[in-house]
């Protein structure tokens, strides 16, 4: 087995698990069907395609920096006739950093990587109006299971984030056979046909760990003349 690493940091951030009409919620982490969607759109697949080898995948995300709740209301129009549509609301998390991880085949994971280094699709963080600011790609190894490779990562929360929250994150995992599960989420996708999305149960389960700061980096140096110079 094989674990893929992926950032998932942006101004904004949207991970529904229960979004229904004129209310979309957002759930405090990524959820399942949320991160997969973003690799099976770097696969160039579309929405109508059959997910289950990557619903096979166990999944994981740590809670870097926890985004602040924000709440946004969406207007919209009929394209052909021009009759307003009810006003919905959309929930985000704003400034929030996590850490997702899939755990499976080293082979399947391998073209996974690839994919995001090349994606077919743009890759967005839960709705296609957020963005990524930040490189995805965390990298693939082989040699970490799902929780060393989340215990072990190296934390990517803002220093400001860090010297007011301190150095306590979250863990969410997905359960196995032998593991009692905290809680259920439904976002283990069945399929995303907009015709006829379908989501299974899953559990998960969650605990908390104490990260060390990452070492200072030293800024690299300026110099201002350089776009001057011809090579």
């Amino acid at each position: 087995m094989s674990v893929l690493l992926i950032q998932l940091a942006g101004p904004l951030q949207s991970w529904g698990a229960s979004a229904r009409f004129a209310r979309r919620t957002t759930e405090h982490a990524p959820t399942k069907s949320g991160v997969l969607g973003l690799l099976a759109a770097a696969l160039g697949r579309p929405r109508t395609a059959d997910p289950s080898d990557l619903a096979a995948l166990r999944f994981g995300v740590r809670v870097d920096q926890r985004g602040t709740p924000v709440r946004d209301f969406h207007t919209a129009h009929e394209l052909d006739t021009g009759d307003a549509l009810p006003v919905s609301e959309r929930f985000y998390l704003a400034d929030a950093v996590f850490v997702a991880a899939t755990e499976g085949p080293h082979d399947q994971l391998s073209t996974l990587h690839r994919a995001l280094q090349r994606p077919g699709f743009l890759p967005y963080l839960g709705r296609r109006s957020c963005p990524p600011s930040r490189p995805i790609d965390l990298g693939l190894h082989d040699d970490l299971d799902l929780e060393t490779a989340l215990r072990t990562t190296q934390w990517l929360a803002a220093e400001w984030y860090r010297r007011r929250h301190g150095n306590t994150v979250e863990i969410l995992v997905e359960t196995t056979g032998e593991d009692q599960p905290a809680d259920y989420l439904r976002d283990q996708p069945i399929s995303y046909n907009p015709a006829h999305r379908q989501y299974a149960l899953r559990g998960v389960r969650t605990f908390h760990i104490e990260m060390a700061a990452p070492a200072a980096a030293r800024p690299p140096g300026h110099d201002p003349t350089i776009v001057l110079r011809s090579e």
